[in-house]
């Protein structure tokens, strides 16, 4: 499993979720994005219908019809009904499941957090992780 740290400093959790939507969709895979707060879930929906209007990120709730067809799929729990190889953590709290690929997202409130997750995954064979952090506006990979 690949997790990827996400350090958020410039840009909340939806605004950076219609880039990772849009890249995991071009390599092929479904999404699931977890979030325990109900609004942000709402906002993402939002965000991913209108942050990048060159792309189509179809997405839906978990609980209503066809969640199975859903290419992104909004829950507040870690169960891909889409089939999703591929979860992202919007709110930051890390949650267990059998993904190929993790998008921790986390504001500078939850860094200790995001910490401690790092050290605890690194006590975990096949775990591959990457910390990204936002400079002048792009991605960045390393410390």
């Amino acid at each position: 499993m690949r997790v990827d740290f996400y350090q958020l400093t410039s840009d909340p959790a939806e605004q950076v979720l219609p880039l990772i939507a849009r890249n995991t969709l071009a390599a092929g895979e479904r999404l699931l994005v977890v979030s325990d707060d109900e609004a942000q879930l709402r906002r993402v929906g939002e965000a991913l219908w209108t942050r990048l209007p060159e792309t189509f990120l179809a997405n839906g709730r978990a609980g209503t019809a066809h969640d199975e067809r859903q290419p992104i799929l909004l829950s507040d729990a870690p169960e891909p009904a889409n089939g999703a190889k591929f979860m992202a953590l919007a709110d930051g709290v890390w949650r267990e499941g059998a993904f190929e690929r993790v998008f921790l997202l986390f504001p500078p409130a939850r860094i200790d957090d995001a910490r401690g997750c790092w050290r605890m995954l690194g006590t975990r064979e096949g775990v591959e992780r990457r910390y990204w952090r936002q400079d002048g506006g792009k991605w960045k990979e390393g410390p």
